[in-house]
């Protein structure tokens, strides 16, 4: 039996943005690895980064736990995660220090560490896992079991998917993105968490008490943007009765108000939504809960069945009310389904908020109006607002590589800052996202505000589009990227099954 530290290092409170919004969640991909590596037969503890005050707090705990092995395994669900931003991979390094201090044996896996291994195996981690890295963690952790001292060479040595530095030059196997590892299923390792604290911190901030679940890893979908360099197009959904036993198990075990589903793609098929709401039905299992999703996935069953399960709030990722940016990123959705997706959701009580992307190759000022006019017509009840993120391993970032010089990441979620030369510089895509940001509100507003008043906050803020539009000019990149023509937009073919 081994001592093993499973860990994190998404800390909260090194994400400005992140820590106002106050909405911290369990590290779902974490704690699942915990759970595996009790089932086989190791001491397990978890030291969770979230609400942890800082990387000095993981330095008393790896000191007094002294852990045989310490694996650094980031939460695949966290988005954040994905776009590796630099606080957080400091914070991990000086994890890794700390634990080689102390004589441990360290193992990292994540988006970031899948994207630049070499960058954590200099700051000393012994392994880097490539991917969701689930078999060769299981290889490593029987290998240290079977012989505590085996050299670190012949520890790592013929694994697929592991890399690691060999008389100093990076050593690795490259396998090809594999699907989810059958092997990490089952319940969550929850008891290592301090769920007072999260219950805490949540009431604080926001009244009520939201936990994450997850009923799928991956998306089989091909935005041009989009990364997956855990997944790939994988898919693998969990069966419908499994995962309501699971959210009834924490409805009657910690009382959650809320839940956030953190799947990329919720539900996807009809008859697996229904049947995850009847199985919830049956064991009193029903929590509102939030999703995200597609709009070509809302068909009129696929609402009903969403209301039938108790999904209370959905995020579409609308991207852009101009079908041309759609087109050029892949997306494979229409504005006329954006707009009937939130339709139909809102007229079966669930709220529909949207995500948006600024700065897309080749988006232009009428492009941006055309989201203007999305958002205005479709009235979402929220939207998320970012601007184009080139992240390694996409079609997106091969197009801008060359134009990212020493900012390849953001410090933090709230930077909204350009990494290659769009069509506006940065300033004035903050602008237009405080804009749109205001329309909602503004929209949002009119059922309570007194017409005349609403008229003139409406007023007020078409004065400041109409500023911005004026000065568009000054705001122009000297030589924006040129975008390549957009190959034909993907279909699912999955999504018949959804009508």
């Amino acid at each position: 039996m081994l001592t093993i530290q499973v860990a994190h290092s998404y800390f909260l409170r090194y994400d400005r943005k992140q820590w106002e919004r106050g909405k911290p969640y369990p590290p779902l991909a974490t704690i699942h690895v915990a759970a595996l590596l009790r089932e086989m037969d190791h001491q397990v503890s978890l030291f969770d980064a979230m609400l942890s005050e800082g990387v000095e707090a993981y330095q008393a705990t790896v000191r007094d736990t002294r852990p045989d092995v310490v694996v650094i395994y980031e939460d695949n669900f966290n988005y954040l995660t994905k776009m590796c931003l630099n606080r957080m991979r400091e914070a991990a390094c000086q994890m890794i220090a700390e634990a080689r201090e102390l004589g441990a044996r360290v193992i990292v896996a994540g988006s970031d560490a899948t994207d630049h291994p070499d960058a954590f195996l200099a700051a000393g981690a012994h392994a880097v896992l490539v991917g969701e890295g689930i078999a060769a963690l299981a290889e490593l952790i029987e290998r240290l079991d079977r012989d505590r001292d085996i050299d670190p060479t012949a520890w790592v040595a013929g694994i697929p998917g592991v890399a690691a530095h060999v008389d100093e030059q990076l050593q690795l196997t490259r396998v090809g993105v594999m699907p989810p590892d059958p092997r990490l299923v089952g319940r969550p390792a929850w008891d290592l968490l301090d769920m007072a604290l999260y219950r805490g911190f949540w009431r604080e901030r926001h009244g009520y008490f939201s936990l994450n679940m997850a009923a799928s890893r991956g998306c089989p979908f091909r935005c041009n943007w989009c990364a997956k360099p855990i997944w790939g197009n994988h898919y693998k959904q969990r069966g419908p009765s499994d995962m309501a036993d699971d959210l009834a198990y924490l409805k009657h075990t910690f009382q959650p108000d809320h839940i956030w589903m953190a799947d990329d793609i919720f539900g996807f098929h009809v008859d697996w939504v229904m049947a995850f709401g009847d199985r919830l039905r049956e064991l009193d299992g029903l929590v509102p809960f939030t999703i995200q999703t597609r709009a070509d996935l809302i068909s009129e069953r696929m609402a009903d069945a969403l209301a039938h399960a108790g999904c209370g709030e959905a995020w579409i990722g609308a991207e852009s009310g101009s079908q041309r940016v759609l087109d050029a990123m892949n997306k494979g959705t229409t504005v006329p389904e954006l707009i009937t997706a939130r339709q139909r959701l809102g007229e079966r009580g669930i709220r529909v908020a949207f995500f948006i992307q600024l700065g897309y190759l080749g988006e232009q000022l009428h492009d941006l109006l055309a989201t203007r006019e999305l958002v205005a017509r479709a009235e979402p009840d929220d939207i998320g607002v970012s601007v184009s993120y080139p992240l390694p391993g996409t079609k997106f970032y091969e197009q801008v590589k060359a134009q990212l010089g020493s900012k390849t990441h953001w410090q933090e979620s709230d930077d909204l800052a350009m990494m290659f030369r769009g069509a506006y510089d940065t300033e004035f895509y903050r602008q237009v996202r405080n804009l749109l940001h205001d329309q909602v509100t503004l929209q949002q507003a009119r059922a309570t505000d007194e017409p005349q008043q609403h008229a003139a906050a409406r007023a007020a803020l078409d004065a400041r589009w109409d500023a911005l539009i004026a000065e568009e000019h000054a705001h122009r990149s000297d030589n924006p990227t040129v975008a390549h023509p957009p190959a034909p937009p993907l279909r699912h073919v999955a999504l018949a099954q959804n009508r």
